[in-house]
């Protein structure tokens, strides 16, 4: 019992688990400021051309209420939600890769046989093909 408490602690106090929670609980704040912006906001302006709350708008069939005025600001509050997270993630890739030096390219393994045009390897001093001595290259 004592071993797996370990386990989860040493899980838990990981910064990658930290990171996530505290993404989660900035998310939905952020996601309350987005539906407030849907909700009182953009859906009374597109309301305006109905004369009432876009939010609140719905037809109604067989006596039962669909209300796509309310599906349709569920939408639009995806959407900015989704543009707002990919350029946050955008930004934060582009910050996490500033101080990053550029990998190197691998060293080559193999040449070019001056003589026959084969490729053979690096260390090579003598080509396996046309069996010509190779100079020794400052490659």
């Amino acid at each position: 019992m004592k071993k797996l408490i370990e386990e989860f602690k040493e899980f838990a106090l990981r910064g990658n688990v930290i990171d996530l929670a505290v993404g989660v609980i900035i998310g939905a704040a952020f996601q309350n400021i987005v539906t407030s912006l849907t909700d009182d906001i953009i859906s009374p302006l597109i309301g305006l051309v109905a004369k009432t709350d876009f939010k609140d708008m719905a037809a109604t069939v067989f006596g039962v209420s669909i209300r796509y005025g309310s599906f349709i600001t569920a939408v639009i509050n995806f959407f900015i939600m989704a543009v707002v997270l990919f350029t946050i993630i955008k930004l934060m890739n582009k910050a996490a890769s500033l101080g990053k030096k550029p990998e190197e390219p691998a060293a080559p393994t193999t040449k070019i046989c001056p003589f026959c045009k084969s490729e053979i390897a690096v260390e090579a001093t003598r080509c396996p093909h046309c069996t010509s001595e190779l100079p020794e290259a400052a490659e």
